[in-house]
Parts: C-alpha cells; sequence; structure tokens
C-alpha cells in the first residue's frame, strides 16, 4: 500500500497561487501514476491532473495553463502548483498514487480562493 501526505493548503485571494505537496511512503516502486483530484461539496470528486511514470502530464481543461503537475522522484514527492486561482478552485484537493491494486488516497488538504 502507498501511504500520501497532502501540504500546502489555505487560504488565498482569486488570481494568487498555492503550491500542494504530496509525500509518498510505503510501496513506492508499485506506483503506475500519480494524480491530483478535488471535490467541492455537493459536487463529486474530479480529477484535475495526473503524471504517469514515463512523465506524461495530463490536467483538466478547466485548470490547463494555470496548474502545473510535477515529481521528484528521489524525494518521493509530487506537487500542484496552482496559478491564477479562481474561487470555483475552492475544494478539498487529494493525492491519489493508482497501482495494479488500484488507488490509494491522501486525506486531503482545503483550498479556499476568495473573490
Amino acid at each position: 500500500q502507498v501511504h500520501l501526505v497532502e501540504s500546502g493548503g489555505g487560504l488565498v485571494q482569486a488570481g494568487g497561487s498555492l503550491r500542494l505537496s504530496c509525500a509518498a511512503s510505503g510501496s513506492i516502486s508499485s506506483i503506475n501514476d500519480m494524480g491530483w483530484y478535488r471535490q467541492a461539496p455537493p459536487k463529486q470528486r474530479e480529477w484535475v491532473a495526473s503524471v504517469s511514470s514515463d512523465g506524461t502530464t495530463k490536467y483538466v481543461d478547466s485548470v490547463k495553463g494555470r496548474f502545473t503537475i510535477s515529481r521528484v522522484l528521489a524525494e518521493n514527492t509530487f506537487f500542484l502548483q496552482m496559478d491564477n486561482l479562481k474561487p470555483e478552485d475552492t475544494a478539498l484537493y487529494y493525492c491519489a498514487a493508482r497501482t495494479s491494486r488500484g488507488i490509494d488516497w491522501g486525506q486531503g488538504t482545503q483550498v479556499t480562493v476568495s473573490s
């Protein structure tokens, strides 16, 4: 199993930036790709961005050009740089690791963007 711990959330004004971090431990070698998801009740959890084992990155259309997912393999840490934040980005953000067994989740970190 992969254990994930997110950090870096907080309160920011619209147009501001935040950088989320996700520290991974446990069965690191079993990870196929990493991703960030978010959930703003009452909406369902939605995929935001992912980076595969070969470094390929993908983003949901609503964050393209504003968010950047990256990783530091040597430190087993993943990041989500969020720029030009909008109030609609307010949500609980989760780090996720996909393995052959399924998806392991972090506990989430709250991001709140004020208008």
